[in-house]
């Protein structure tokens, strides 16, 4: 049992790292190369662990501000929306309703 929970703490450990290699605001994206549609989707998925990250951290944004523009946007909105959204679909009704 002791085995399994030290298995899984360190599998989140690890997830949690992996998690924050691509955080917005890190300094990996130059005018020459914008972030662009794809890490905008990956950016809104870590939009929690980014927040948390960010109060620790200065340099760590929730947003990318070096980006493609609407594209950018697009791809973070989508992120966002299917995650937090998806919270609402996995909820069970009322009988009545």
């Amino acid at each position: 049992m002791k085995r399994r929970i030290l298995l899984l703490s360190l599998l989140v450990l690890l997830g949690i790292f992996l998690l924050t290699g691509c955080i917005p605001g890190d300094g990996s994206y130059t005018i020459s190369k914008p972030a662009g549609f794809l890490s905008g989707i990956w950016h809104g998925w870590i939009a929690p662990i980014s927040l948390i990250v960010g109060i620790f951290k200065s340099g760590v944004r929730v947003y990318e501000t070096v980006n493609s523009g609407w594209w950018y946007d697009f791809g973070f909105y989508i992120a966002i929306i299917s995650g937090f959204g998806g919270i609402s679909l996995s909820r069970k009704k009322k009988k009545g309703e």
